[in-house]
C-alpha cells in the first residue's frame, strides 16, 4: 500500500492493492513454477543472473493517475505464458530469465507507483518496509530514482521487513508514548478496519 505519513500518527491511504499483492503475486507466480513457499527470496535470487528482458510482461495500472495497484494480470500472463512454454522450466538459464523478467514488471510498476505519489503530494523523503521490501531489484531501482530526483530513502533492514508482529508492537509502542487512547482489552476484531482508524 502507498501511504502519505503526515506526522508519525497521522496517516493518509494513497493507494492499496485491488487484488494480488506484490508479495501475493511473487509467491503465486513462484507456485506456478514449482518453487518453493515463500517464492518471493527464490525468485530474488534467481534473477540475480537473468536477463530482465527476455520476456514482456504488463505492468498493469503503471500509467494511471490513481495509486491503486494491481497484479493479478501480470499472475495470469506467467501463467498463460508457462501453458504455452511448458519447456522452459526444464532449462535452468529460462528459469533465471523468467525470474528477472518477472520481477522486472513487478519492481517497475512499484517503483513508478511509488514516485508518481511522492511527486505529487511534494514528499521530501520516501519509505518502504515490508516483506517484497526485501527484494534486491527493488531496493536499488528505489535508491538509483530517489537519488536521481533528489529524494531521500529510508528502507527499513531487511531483518525487520519479515515480521508484521514487530512492526505492529512498534507502533503500540509509540502510541503509549505519545498517551494515544488505548483500545480496551476486550475490543471485537473488525477486519475491514482502514488505515486512518488507527489515526
Amino acid at each position: 500500500m502507498l501511504v502519505h505519513v503526515q506526522t508519525e500518527l497521522k496517516h493518509r491511504l494513497l493507494g492499496s492493492t485491488v487484488d494480488d499483492a506484490a508479495g501475493e503475486c511473487f509467491d503465486k507466480i513462484g507456485k506456478l513454477m514449482g518453487l518453493a513457499y515463500p517464492a518471493g527470496p527464490e525468485i530474488d535470487r534467481l534473477a540475480e543472473d537473468g536477463n530482465p528482458k527476455a520476456f514482456k510482461f504488463p505492468r498493469p495500472m503503471i500509467h494511471e493517475s490513481h495509486d491503486a495497484f494491481s497484479f493479478s494480470g501480470l499472475k495470469t500472463s506467467v501463467r498463460y505464458f508457462l501453458r504455452d512454454h511448458p519447456a522452459l522450466l526444464n532449462g535452468q538459464e529460462r528459469i533465471r530469465d523468467l525470474c528477472a523478467s518477472v520481477q522486472a514488471a513487478l519492481v517497475e510498476v512499484l517503483v513508478a507507483k511509488t514516485m508518481a505519489a511522492a511527486r505529487r503530494v511534494h514528499v521530501g523523503c520516501v519509505t518502504a518496509s515490508g516483506g517484497v521490501t526485501c527484494n534486491r531489484a527493488l531496493r536499488s531501482d528505489l535508491t538509483a530514482v530517489c537519488k536521481t530526483e533528489g529524494i531521500k530513502l529510508r528502507l527499513a533492514e531487511k531483518i525487520l521487513c519479515t515480521d508484521n508482529a514487530a512492526m505492529i508492537g512498534l507502533l503500540a509502542e509509540r502510541k503509549l508514548a505519545y498517551k494515544e487512547a488505548q483500545t480496551a482489552i476486550d475490543a471485537d476484531i473488525l477486519p475491514g478496519w482502514t488505515l486512518e482508524d488507527f489515526n
